[in-house]
């Protein structure tokens, strides 16, 4: 039967009451199947306990469902309120830092006594964060919020006088906050590959070059999948380096073409869809010439900028993973192959030309040009030029390296079936919610206002793992609206492992979070644009 008539039929509707399920694809009756109805069972573990759950799940393709599960949506809407930015107050540890969510309680509860004397009606909250894997949690500080509104419009309107006032903040409604009481709504789409029944390949795809960034519908669309999700990180703002670069490891038809955010987790998978898996790893590259070996940075990415950390020791301000901040280096050695773009980049230092053999071809100065076929090149700069110009030599061989290791140190060579995309934290480990949020650096300290946003507030996520019957799963939850909450991190934690997930990772998420089925985005970006462009997407292809 052809699969597109077969994902019409192949319809199961589920309502339940409750509070977690068995993953999605195990509640089928049967591949090709229809069936609808109540059934009394556990729901997710998101929000108030007796809420009203539908689950309806259809057949894409030989061994690919996709599961819909709306909760909560028979609820009324909550309220909206006004955030407002704190400066450091009199007793803030430090009073000259610029304005934050997030402060300590003494500069919040300053800013409140302020506001109710200009007459708005503020109030002092303290926000506490949960225990993870690698974390204590713990109070993070407090917030100053202002009104409570029944509609966005009200919201905006007390920022406004806000703003004339001289203070800053955000419209920001109550369900994206994370309480456990909320009544939802959320809406959450579940892919689930089956590698026993599946006939087709599941891949990543960076489009046509590593530099410029596609939607995911558009990588959907230009290998003919069947569905897709957004995967990794990726480099957004041009001074962060190239928009579309991974930030973070990237191996595509098992050739890595982007260096590790040394230590964080990634999503293993493989082109027939067995052996998924979520693992830790860490690059280590070298440049050799003329008898002389030094250590390379990193691999197709703007030299100096180190988009999430975690590259090597002398990187500023860490080498260790920091989340969403751009570590920078002054003098690097940066491999670039011919999948970066049209172009190196551009701008002061040195870059040796390689052909096709890895004999240098050409010394040019400054750097940035197109690279002949099947060449290669290595840029240099600050210190290291004087390096690179000392064993790049016109005619001879040199020789570029970059080894993957895996979470035990172990050398990890992919084969050419695999792909691996970058993610953190990890949310799963052996079939226990396992949060790496301080090891991955989005638990960062001194930025309380980071974990606030990134971990605690709900978001539009995107989730992947693999299950005890080794299906691979990969979930979006859309957020940033009143018609569907997000997840926070410990949330996303819980309702991977709720699906029946043993191995978890998050995915990015944000404006990213996109799933696209049959050449349709089938969830809501929150972007106010629209789909967002992004750097890498994981395909479902059919049988060819």
């Amino acid at each position: 039967m052809n699969s597109r008539l077969l994902g019409a039929a192949a319809v199961l509707t589920v309502l339940t009451t409750l509070g977690s399920a068995p993953t999605p694809a195990a509640s089928q009756p049967g591949e090709g199947r229809t069936a609808a109805g109540p059934t009394r069972g556990k729901g997710l573990p998101l929000g108030a306990p007796g809420l009203t759950e539908t689950r309806t799940t259809r057949t894409l393709q030989p061994g690919v469902t996709l599961t819909r599960i709306v909760r909560g949506a028979d609820t009324a809407a909550l309220p909206w309120t006004v955030e407002v930015s704190i400066p450091g107050g009199a007793a803030s540890p430090d009073p000259d830092a610029p304005p934050a969510v997030i402060r300590d309680t003494a500069s919040a509860r300053e800013l409140t006594a302020t506001l109710r004397a200009e007459g708005f009606d503020a109030r002092t909250e303290q926000v506490r964060a949960p225990a993870v894997a690698d974390h204590p949690g713990g109070t993070l500080g407090s917030r100053v919020r202002v009104g409570t509104y029944d509609t966005e419009a009200a919201a905006n309107a007390a920022r406004t006088r806000l703003r004339t006032a001289g203070h800053t903040g955000s419209a920001v409604y109550t369900g994206w906050d994370g309480a456990s009481t909320d009544k939802g709504r959320w809406r959450i789409d579940v892919l689930t590959i089956a590698p026993r029944t599946f006939d087709g390949s599941l891949t990543a795809s960076y489009g046509p070059d590593l530099e410029r960034r596609e939607t995911t519908s558009a990588l959907a669309a230009a290998q003919g999948a069947s569905a897709a999700v957004n995967a990794g990180f990726f480099v957004l703002d041009p001074r962060s380096g190239a928009p579309g670069d991974p930030a973070g490891v990237g191996v595509y038809d098992g050739r890595p073409l982007s260096e590790a955010v040394n230590g964080r987790p990634a999503l293993v998978v493989r082109d027939d869809g067995s052996g998924s898996h979520v693992t830790r790893l860490t690059w280590k590259g070298t440049v050799t010439g003329h008898g002389t070996m030094r250590p390379l940075d990193g691999v197709n990415r703007v030299p100096g900028l180190i988009r999430n950390c975690g590259g090597t020791a002398d990187d500023r301000p860490t080498h260790r993973p920091l989340h969403d901040t751009t570590c920078t280096d002054p003098a690097e050695l940066v491999a670039f192959t011919a999948q970066f773009g049209a172009s190196t980049p551009h701008g002061e230092g040195l870059e040796a030309i390689l052909d096709h053999t890895g004999r240098v071809r050409e010394v040019r100065s400054p750097r940035g040009g197109a690279l002949p076929k099947g060449g290669s090149s290595v840029q240099a700069t600050g210190d290291a030029v004087t390096d690179l110009m000392a064993f790049a030599h016109v005619g001879e061989p040199l020789r570029v390296r970059g080894t993957l290791r895996d979470g035990d140190g172990r050398p990890y060579a992919p084969s050419r079936r695999t792909d691996v995309v970058n993610g953190g934290p990890e949310l799963v480990r052996d079939g226990r919610v396992h949060i790496s949020a301080a090891t991955d650096g989005m638990v960062q300290p001194g930025n309380p206002s980071f974990d606030y946003g990134w971990v605690l507030k709900r978001n539009p996520r995107t989730l992947a793992g693999v299950d005890a019957a080794g299906r691979t799963i990969l979930v979006t939850a859309d957020g940033r609206s009143t018609e569907s909450l997000g997840l926070s991190i410990p949330e996303s934690a819980a309702v991977a492992r709720s699906l029946g997930l043993r191995e978890a990772v998050n995915l990015d998420g944000g404006g990213s979070t996109t799933m696209v089925v049959d050449g349709r985005v089938v969830n809501r970006p929150s972007d106010a644009s629209g789909e967002r462009p992004v750097g890498d997407a994981l395909l479902v292809l059919p049988k060819r």
